[in-house]
């Protein structure tokens, strides 16, 4: 028997799953570890907490699936993306890594907007913003405010990378990555060296990782050190991931041109492909060759989702019982009883791509309970998706339906809301862990199990259930999402001046009110 390891390092833990030819999970561990939040939308980890729970999700894993780990042939993992670190020489953290949804670095995307270069086409076809969210402003807010750490560093990379030095040695960053989020482009000459260059950057390059492989290549075999740390044996091969949601396309079976992949859990993330290149304003990419040979990724995000969930979890003390609520939520009527959530809490990733965007909760009232903002929250998430569809319309990219993993899907009503306010069929894989099933299809690729992606996708990846849009229910959503359009600007105003008027930004319809 072949069976394949794969790690989904997350927001908040690393799951490991063991997987076998025909796309079945046999055994998994999930390994938490913390986030330290700061003022300014600050988040950080201690990238040795990533390391760790690598070593123990796999032999917990392993244990888990009843399997002979010497069976196990080739690895591969997914992570989070544009969580930025920098190493020493010896391959250690310098400092502790900024996390994705850390946007710190907000005036130094403006600085990387400002060089006009012929790279930022995937910034809304030129125009932007730049996400502070991105490798460049990161490191260069490395470079301005801890010139030290910056000059001491020998590598500046991501999660992705850290795991696969320490597992192999070996220097490497994924293409799926760097194509995403550091401005390299695969049919442009490789690094955005003119960006780089306007900035007084160039070292950059230097520190960055000496390879660039595509999702599927083989980056070579394990050390015997970083065997032993997990329980393998040194001729398992490492096979390249990349960015969670990306890799979670595959794992989702999302391939083909016009398919949409929405992949939830602390952000959510869309994503379609296109036979073309696609750049327009309010959409980021599109990307060349990022997941699959020959064929384009066009991009939405929002930054805080599940988190908001989680944060309404932690300020109501721990106490609520999600069950209960998603319950009670779901007998409610839409529109919560009045209650309207802006789902900023972290920023704004599209289409406005405004780091200094921030959450809201309107409409409150004495006799509003939890419920009611629990259902509202997931209605606001829904509404900032299809904000983001609308985006993509309006740039040339529409889908019929949208497909979906993470861990939304356990909720019946989160996906029922989706499918209401998008008004689109929701479809669901058999196995939802899209990022996990992903990596077991590109392990098995690079194994050679499979003479490509898609084919490795026929094998493994099994569909499972499709939610339809409610007809009544769309209709009263659609004028409810006139209001969440409103709040942006509205808000936007109050708190950091004027608006900005991207041409793609959705433009809320005045709603009329009945005559008394």
């Amino acid at each position: 028997m072949a069976y394949y390891l794969t790690a989904d390092g997350g927001t908040e833990s690393l799951r490991a799953r063991i997987y076998d030819l025909t796309g079945r999970c046999l055994g998994q561990k999930a390994v938490a570890y913390d986030t330290q939040f700061g003022p300014g939308a600050r988040a950080e980890q201690d990238p040795e907490d990533w390391w760790r729970a690598l070593a123990d999700a796999t032999r917990g894993a392993v244990a888990d699936a009843g399997i002979d780990a010497a069976e196990i042939e080739a690895m591969c993992f997914a992570t989070t993306c544009c969580t930025v670190v920098a190493l020493d020489a010896d391959g250690r953290a310098l400092r502790p890594a900024l996390l994705w949804m850390d946007v710190r670095a907000h005036a130094e995307a403006e600085a990387v907007l400002a060089t006009g270069d012929p790279a930022l086409k995937i910034n809304g076809a030129g125009r932007g913003p730049v996400s502070a969210e991105w490798m460049i402003p990161k490191a260069l807010w490395l470079k301005r405010n801890e010139p030290a750490t910056f000059a001491a560093a020998h590598t500046i990379c991501e999660y992705q990378d850290f795991l696969t030095l320490r597992l192999t040695g070996e220097r490497v960053a994924s293409l799926d990555n760097a194509g995403l989020r550091w401005h390299y482009s695969s049919r442009d000459g490789g690094w955005a060296r003119g960006i780089l260059k306007a900035l007084d950057l160039e070292e950059l390059e230097g520190k960055w990782p000496a390879r660039v492989l595509a999702p599927g290549a083989v980056v070579g075999t394990l050390r015997p050190e970083a065997a032993a740390a997990l329980g393998l044996r040194p001729s398992v091969k490492l096979v390249q991931g990349g960015a969670d949601a990306l890799i979670g396309m595959i794992g989702l079976g999302v391939a083909q041109p016009g398919q949409l992949a929405l992949i939830t859990g602390s952000s959510h993330l869309q994503f379609g492909v296109t036979e073309a290149p696609l750049h327009a304003p309010g959409v980021w990419g599109s990307y060349p060759d990022i997941v699959y040979p020959g064929r384009w990724i066009v991009e939405g995000g929002q930054t805080s989702t599940g988190s908001i969930v989680n944060w309404l979890r932690r300020f109501s003390g721990g106490t609520l019982d999600l069950a209960a609520l998603n319950a009670k939520a779901a007998a409610l009527e839409p529109g919560s009883d009045g209650l309207l959530v802006l789902d900023h809490f972290q920023g704004n990733r599209t289409p406005y791509t405004d780091p200094l965007s921030r959450g809201a909760i309107v409409g409150l009232t004495l006799a509003h309970e939890p419920h009611h903002v629990f259902r509202a929250i997931v209605e606001g998430i829904g509404f900032g998706t299809r904000a983001i569809l609308d985006a993509f319309k309006a740039g040339g990219y529409s889908s019929t339906e949208i497909t979906v993993g993470g861990g939304a899907t356990a909720s019946q009503l989160w996906m029922q809301i989706h499918a209401d306010t998008a008004g689109l069929p929701v479809r669901i894989p058999a196995s939802a862990d899209a990022p996990s099933t992903g990596s077991a299809v590109l392990a098995a690729h690079g194994a050679g199990r499979f003479a490509s992606i898609d084919e490795g996708i026929a094998a493994m990846v099994r569909p499972g259930t499709s939610i339809e849009p409610r007809p009544r229910e769309s209709a009263l959503y659609q004028e409810i999402y006139q209001r969440y359009l409103a709040l942006y600007p509205a808000l936007k105003g109050v708190l950091n001046g004027p608006v900005p008027t991207p041409a793609a930004t959705p433009v809320a319809t005045p709603v009329k009110e009945p005559a008394a």
